[in-house]
């Protein structure tokens, strides 16, 4: 293990204000990242600032205060705002391994806080793998022809009106189910999904053999301890930990339906901590306000095609 500031140089970026730049559109200037954990960290575009220049790509980004510890590895020219650091590698590495340090790096989240303890002080120290302790089957993945659709699928823009939306009990469209306690002495690997409390990778925590506690794929995984109210869905057949509610739908379920819902459940993570728990019972009782039919019942095809609606729908 090693410190963080002992595999890469670590700088503040440019601590630019968005307000103060001259915003642009692709293909001129360059992306603008900031402290969020969405894009990228990418909230904009800007023209070049002549007093200072872009970083290059393939640098990683971290934010020290907003989504704290947001992590991105850049894949253009770029400038940053305030309190985000630049992590340039010491040593050449690949993007696979670049991902990976964001991994490592936001598994240190829990450390810090937005409105209390940001990480800009201890940051740098973060202990992380060494280049020769990271597993050896992250090397097996390949990335290097990965390509993402950003077209959508419906090409006319919808609007949300949750004015007109109505609440509907977490039991009248699901059937709840309480995960299987699975220890990681008794895990066998293999190559079936393990669900833990996570807030990462779909919730997939590990991959496993063991069979007697499989949930059916199409179905929604929600933390109720760990990361609470993280939401996922489900596409393959799968083992959910004990600290996850498996929601099997009382509709027909598909991927783009599936999406609108995981991200309704995640904004109600406000509502719960370790003192109250977003348990099976208390789901059961739980109300989700989503948009309607004329006739008043959940309006699936709205959702599906809002979803289809939105960028990158076609990688889906």
């Amino acid at each position: 293990m090693k410190k963080l500031n002992e595999i890469f140089d670590i700088q503040y970026g440019s601590q630019l204000d968005l307000n103060k730049c001259v915003t642009c559109e692709k293909p001129d200037g360059y992306n603008f990242v900031n402290r969020s954990e969405k894009d990228c960290g990418v909230s904009a575009r800007i023209l070049e600032d002549e007093n200072k220049p872009p970083f290059p790509a393939g640098l990683i980004t971290v934010a020290m205060g907003g989504s704290v510890l947001s992590s991105f590895v850049q894949q253009e020219p770029f400038y940053t705002g305030q309190n985000v650091k630049v992590l340039i590698p010491k040593q050449e590495m690949s993007d696979l391994v670049k991902l990976y340090y964001c991994y490592c790096i936001q598994a240190n989240r829990f450390r810090f806080s937005t409105f209390g303890r940001e990480a800009n002080v201890t940051f740098d120290t973060l202990i992380v793998p060494d280049l020769d302790e990271i597993p050896s089957d992250l090397y097996k993945i390949s990335i290097a022809n990965y390509e993402i659709n950003k077209e959508a699928i419906i090409e006319t823009e919808m609007q949300l009106d949750t004015e007109n939306w109505r609440y509907f009990r977490y039991d009248t469209i699901f059937d709840i189910k309480k995960g299987k306690r699975l220890t990681k002495a008794d895990m066998i690997e293999g190559d079936i999904n393990f669900i833990g409390a996570t807030r990462f990778n779909n919730g997939i925590t590990a991959k496993i053999s063991n069979d007697t506690h499989i949930n059916s794929a199409n179905t929604i995984t929600v933390s109720y301890n760990g990361s609470i109210a993280e939401a996922f869905y489900q596409c393959e057949p799968y083992w959910a930990t004990d600290d996850v509610n498996v929601l099997y739908p009382r509709f027909e379920l598909n991927a783009y339906i599936a999406i609108f819902l995981c991200t309704l459940i995640t904004m109600e993570k406000y509502r719960f901590n370790f003192g109250l728990k977003w348990d099976k019972e208390l789901m059961q009782q739980s109300k989700i306000k989503l948009p309607v039919t004329k006739a008043g019942q959940p309006d699936w095809q709205f959702m599906e095609n809002y979803i289809k609606s939105l960028s990158y729908s076609k990688s889906i």
